[in-house]
């Protein structure tokens, strides 16, 4: 099985028929349970990668085809990369939660976490759910667009695609914007939690001042 890339906090590995996920750091079994319960009520409702088994320490999934979308963020068609995670991402905030009652977020939304099919851009899996948890919308809406503002700056202008494919009511910038830097201060305190003199809880604390500037 080859290690897959993009992953931060887990070691995800593959072949061509199924997906190894390896859950590290803090409240790591949390967010292994998290993860398997939303696969298991999600499937066939939303696009997720279909749950093959489970340990104490990682998750079985089905391989799904499919281009990650930051990648085709930069080789294909931001718009529609775009406008297929607005699309998706209100459904997912449509759909009652097996978490109970309030809005499903998925948090850590983006098209980091996509895989589309890259001739039609439909989305052929949201991943990545350990996150996931009743909320507000405004946290997926500010990530998708801090990943696009963060790693894709000359995609910026794109952005109207996104809001347009979600369709419903977008908070003003301001708001936005303090959602990003919340986000980011809350990573830094999960990385804090894992190694507190680590190069990371640095990275997030300056992530977090470059956004609260933006």
């Amino acid at each position: 099985m080859r290690r897959l890339p993009h992953g931060y906090t887990n070691q995800t590995t593959a072949d061509q028929a199924t997906v190894v996920k390896r859950y590290q750091g803090p409240d790591a079994a949390a967010r292994l349970a998290r993860e398997r319960e939303l696969l298991a009520d999600l499937a066939g409702v939303l696009p997720v990668p279909p749950l093959l088994g489970a340990g104490d320490e990682s998750l079985i999934l089905g391989f799904v085809a499919g281009e990650p979308g930051q990648e085709l963020m930069d080789a294909g068609d931001p718009e529609a990369v775009l406008r297929a995670c607005g699309e998706v991402l209100r459904r997912i905030h449509a759909r009652p939660s097996v978490l109970g009652a309030g809005t499903l977020v998925h948090g850590d939304f983006g098209p980091n976490n996509l895989l589309l099919d890259p001739e039609t851009y439909a989305v052929a899996a949201v991943v990545d759910w350990e996150f996931a948890h009743l909320g507000d919308p405004i946290e997926d809406l500010a990530w998708c667009e801090w990943i696009v503002r963060m790693h894709h700056p000359d995609r910026v202008g794109a952005l109207g695609a996104f809001f347009e494919g979600y369709g419903a009511f977008v908070p003003r910038w301001p708001e936005r914007r303090a959602a990003m830097v919340d986000r980011c201060l809350g990573l830094r305190e999960f990385c804090r939690r894992w190694d507190p003199d680590g190069p990371a809880v640095a990275e997030w604390q300056r992530r977090a001042e470059v956004t609260a500037g933006w």
